[in-house]
């Protein structure tokens, strides 16, 4: 589609993607024929002033809601101690001597004990609550629900490994279905917890897993990781700088981002009280 008007700006089109996207909300696939000749002939509701269409005021709905979202990014960057994306020495090193580090294979049942399994739980049987609950698959992170039944609660800062083999760091607590095993970091650091899961993804998303054959708890005690060592173990405090470093250089851009954003803003408010 390509705008006739002449006010039709990004924010504007922005406004009209909703617009779009309400009127076509009750299309899916097999119910409705959806064609060229239904999107012409499709009303949309828009604001209007005097009989016209109001595009000063999607505009100004538009930055408006842009700034607001802005600044809860800023706040939560804050909060979460992510404003601070400058490498300390340390970290420098860490990314510069990656390459020179020295792995070791280690065997997830020695270093973290038995992994554990969640229980079936199923859909029709769910009291609707905080507890988020999770399943196999990607969508969301495998959260499938938000539940309040009584069921095991696994501790916050562990690593799930879903059915197909694909390893998630929560966190949160939660609870799970039988196509869950846990691996019981809890004890490490964080960012030292965030790291072996990178690790145990490594080893056990190979696609060797899938709905022919799952992955259980059971596979879960004999997968061997690779980890950087010192001493002949586990190095985690090497994991912390690294994860530490690549945190500050994943956000980096989404601060400056941030950062622009709300300065503009600041510009246009400014130019709009003179």
């Amino acid at each position: 589609m390509k705008p006739k008007m002449e006010l039709f700006s990004k924010k504007n089109a922005l406004f009209f993607l909703v617009a779009i996207a309400k009127a076509f909300i009750s299309f899916s696939w097999g119910s409705s024929s959806f064609n060229v000749n239904v999107i012409e002939n499709q009303p949309l509701y828009l604001p209007s002033k005097d009989g016209k269409i109001d595009y000063e005021f999607m505009e100004n709905l538009i930055t408006e809601l842009e700034a607001q979202r802005i600044t809860e990014l800023e706040a939560y960057l804050s909060v979460a101690g992510l404003k601070d994306t400058k490498l300390s020495l340390q970290e420098k090193e860490a990314v510069r001597d990656f390459d020179k580090l020295n792995w070791e294979k280690f065997n997830l049942e020695a270093l973290f004990g038995k992994s554990t399994r969640g229980k079936r739980l199923k859909s029709a049987d769910r009291i609707p609550g905080k507890l988020p609950f999770v399943t196999a698959g990607e969508a969301d992170e495998g959260v499938s629900d938000f539940i309040s039944n009584q069921v095991h609660i696994f501790s916050k800062n562990t690593t799930t490994i879903d059915m197909f083999g694909s390893a998630k760091y929560r966190n949160y607590e939660y609870g799970g279905d039988d196509h869950v095993a846990v691996v019981h970091t809890e004890k490490l650091p964080m960012k030292a917890a965030i790291f072996v899961t990178a690790a145990i993804h490594k080893s056990s998303h190979k696609g060797q897993f899938d709905y022919g054959r799952n992955f259980y708890a059971k596979d879960a005690d004999n997968l061997d990781i690779m980890l950087p060592i010192n001493n002949g173990q586990p190095d985690y405090k090497k994991m912390e700088i690294i994860i530490s470093a690549i945190q500050k250089l994943v956000i980096k851009d989404v601060v400056l981002y941030a950062d622009k954003k709300i300065e503009a803003t600041r510009e246009v408010a400014s130019k709009t009280t003179k």
